[in-house]
């Protein structure tokens, strides 16, 4: 893909802003932290428009906590269509860490990370997304 250059106007404040973005995500340059804003910006109007989509759901939560596994495993059930696969890891003896690396539209995903990562007993869970084509 070619780079096309271009001029850019912006009051000091934004400047300011972009400079600090670039910096706290360790761009080597603006143009890096500009291309990595749009492609944000594309990828988020996948999602509204319910384009497939690739991601990850991960979710962090005590594997003795009642019915976690049943209801969790269920849910995936569920959804087989759209999970590509699941790892599994014991970050201590009570704490796992589960990730689902997932791809389908991006309302079927959303819905499904809703539905997991509101089983009682999660500490915490988060579905990322980004463009799949």
């Amino acid at each position: 893909m070619s780079v096309v250059r271009f001029s850019v106007s912006l009051e000091k404040e934004l400047l300011k802003e972009l400079d600090r973005y670039v910096k706290e995500n360790n761009f080597t340059n603006r143009s890096q932290g500009l291309r990595h804003i749009i492609e944000r910006n594309i990828v988020e109007k996948k999602w509204q428009c319910n384009n497939i989509v690739a991601g990850a759901i991960v979710m962090v939560y005590d594997h003795h906590k009642k019915d976690i596994l049943s209801k969790s495993n269920e849910i995936q059930h569920d959804y087989h269509d759209v999970i590509l696969s699941s790892q599994h890891f014991h970050l201590s003896h009570e704490t796992c860490l589960e990730i689902l690396a997932v791809k389908g539209k991006a309302k079927t995903l959303t819905e499904l990370s809703d539905k997991l990562i509101g089983i009682k007993g999660i500490k915490h869970g988060k579905l990322v997304m980004s463009k799949a084509d």
